[in-house]
């Protein structure tokens, strides 16, 4: 029995083992094949959104009608609705939030509330759509982060309304057995009453004939006549403002509120005419997407310009104002301070013009929405852009610093004079690229910043105005130099320009066989003002060696000998010639 039991006990621990040998193989493939079918499904989700029931108060859909692809879906959209079908068209949207009843009507309405408003609120290109069942993203290049990964939801169009945003989205959907859709999003569905109101037909277009109300290329063709009456009426407002202005202007006493109100005439003409566009196109007429998205960024830039420029005039006329109080003509010879004062004024006219041009851009920019789509470009191609930028910008980009260096460093201010290439110039102005100088015959000279720091100039106004002046005479040896000194002290003291007496000085500076040159010292005002006294001094010494002392003029000596006279040797003496008179002892 003992030994029978032992063998009974071993025989069932033998069948045991190999049931759970044989058994291994089968649980792990029904593992593998759960884990697979839990992937797969998992994977399938990312790709779409499972639904039980799809639009099941619609009638078939068209056969011409075709959801495959984002593409194919709202072309076959705007087909259908071109044709008028939009019962067909509703099978587009996704209309599961809907009764089953309603869906048909409803449908039909919600489809041609969206062709408007698809049609008027932004200019939607079917062609840039993604053509692949899966929405993935192709980029060859390979530097987008989502290439490759297929997507269930896009954007189609955001638009915004009363302050909200209101986002038509495209989602990818599948009822269990049949091919995966691309439909409108429910949410999308829900607002679209609330975009028809703001992007509907306007009140004219219920008068419209039909007939005009026919594509012709990108507009219809009584868009294509009432654009440029539009446009007209527009610029007949514009003309309107411009000439009121005008008059204002000239009402105006004369001084900065005059002055203010003609340098506004143009940007407020301009930004008068974009709020009435604006406001006919709002409450009046609307036209497709292609021409108010045109119009309606045209707009933008209009009223961007037209404040950022009323805002530099009224800064313009400010510092005008200043100056003429503060700082008077520009000439060098006003306190150094008040042409520094002038010169800083002129840096900060720079920099309000480069805020104002940067906080415009950024309004259009933000206006347009426009941001995402630079800043992937920007990004994309951010070497090809600096390259460009570099090169076709150096120039200007190195006049735009040079010019903050000239205000910040001030080697030169308004109202200096200095010596430029050989002439007399002064400083007029400082701007961005070039700097304004005034010859002194009154010429203007528009110099490069970069061009006028990169050569060496003169600043006879750098610390004081005031400038030493030299005359020199050429007289003859025999010139009494005290005699000359004396009168030149006494005409340089009654030149109003002269300053400094005590440094008035004359030295002959220069000697030969023949001549000296007299040289006489005097510290005038300024450089112009020192011109005008040598001149005037010059001509009354000469006036006086003339009517006083005109053997002290140089001259030649020609002396004919057969001695030299340089050694002292006399010539002989001429024996005198006896001839005899007429009548003399002969005839005694």
């Amino acid at each position: 029995m003992t030994g029978n039991g032992a063998w009974r006990l071993l025989a069932v621990w033998a069948v045991m083992a190999l049931a759970i040998i044989l058994s291994g193989p089968g649980m792990a493939q029904v593992s593998q094949g759960t884990g697979a079918n839990d992937g797969e499904s998992e994977s399938e989700e990312r790709e779409w959104f499972p639904l039980e029931s799809l639009n099941t108060g619609l009638d078939e859909a068209p056969e011409e009608l075709r959801r495959e692809t984002p593409r194919e879906s709202i072309r076959s959209f705007q087909q259908l609705t071109d044709q008028e079908d939009f019962v067909g068209a509703a099978h587009v949207l996704n209309l599961s939030e809907l009764d089953s009843e309603e869906q048909r009507e409803r449908g039909r309405e919600l489809a041609m509330q969206l062709a408007e408003v698809l049609r008027r609120g932004e200019w939607l290109n079917v062609s840039d759509l993604s053509g692949r069942p899966d929405a993935a993203i192709e980029d060859p290049s390979g530097q987008h982060p989502l290439t490759g990964q297929p997507r269930r939801n896009l954007q189609l169009a955001s638009l915004q309304t009363k302050g909200d945003t209101y986002d038509i989205r495209l989602a990818r959907y599948r009822v269990e057995g049949e091919d995966p859709v691309w439909l409108i999003t429910p949410d999308s569905v829900a607002s679209i009453p609330v975009l028809y109101e703001a992007f509907g037909p306007s009140l004219l277009e219920t008068y419209i004939p039909d007939r005009f109300k026919t594509s012709l290329g990108w507009l219809q063709i009584w868009e294509w006549i009432a654009i440029p009456v539009f446009l007209l009426l527009i610029g007949l407002v514009g003309w309107g403002v411009y000439g009121l202005v005008g008059l204002l202007a000239h009402w105006f006493p004369s001084g900065a509120p005059s002055i203010f109100a003609d340098r506004i005439r143009v940007p407020m003409a301009l930004l008068v005419m974009a709020f009435v566009a604006q406001v006919l196109l709002d409450y009046v007429v609307s036209f497709t997407a292609v021409a108010t998205t045109f119009i309606r960024v045209l707009l933008i830039i209009l009223i961007a310009w037209g404040v950022g420029t009323i805002a530099l005039r009224l800064v313009d006329t400010i510092l005008l104002k200043v100056t003429r109080r503060m700082v008077g003509e520009i000439d060098d010879t006003k306190p150094r301070d008040e042409r520094k004062l002038l010169t800083s004024l002129y840096a900060l006219r720079r920099v309000i013009i480069l805020i104002t041009v940067s906080a415009v851009s950024v309004y259009v920019l933000s206006q347009i929405q426009l941001f995402e789509t630079l800043g992937m470009s920007l990004l994309a191609s951010a070497s090809v852009l600096a390259v460009l930028v570099g090169i076709a910008g150096q120039a200007v980009l190195g006049n735009i610093l040079s010019s903050f260096q000239v205000s910040l460093a001030k080697p030169i201010r308004i109202g200096d004079l200095v010596m430029f290439e050989g002439q007399w110039c002064y400083v007029e102005g400082i701007f961005y690229t070039f700097i304004r100088l005034r010859s002194w015959d009154e010429r203007r000279l528009i110099v490069p910043v970069t061009y006028f720091v990169s050569k060496p100039f003169e600043n006879l106004s750098v610390k004081s105005a005031k400038m030493y002046r030299t005359l020199e005479l050429v007289l003859h040896l025999s010139a009494d130099v005290q005699v000359i000194r004396d009168k030149f002290l006494a005409f340089a003291k009654e030149e109003d320009s002269v300053v400094e007496h005590h440094k008035l000085c004359c030295y002959v500076t220069e000697q030969t066989e023949r001549a000296q040159t007299v040289s006489c010292y005097l510290m005038a005002s300024d450089p112009f003002s020192g011109w005008v006294a040598e001149m005037n001094i010059r001509e009354r010494l000469m006036a006086f060696i003339r009517d006083n002392h005109p053997e002290w003029w140089p001259r030649d000596v020609v002396v004919l000998s057969d001695n030299d006279i340089a050694k002292g040797e006399k010539p002989d003496a001429r024996p005198p010639s006896h001839e005899s008179a007429p009548g003399g002892d002969g005839g005694g």
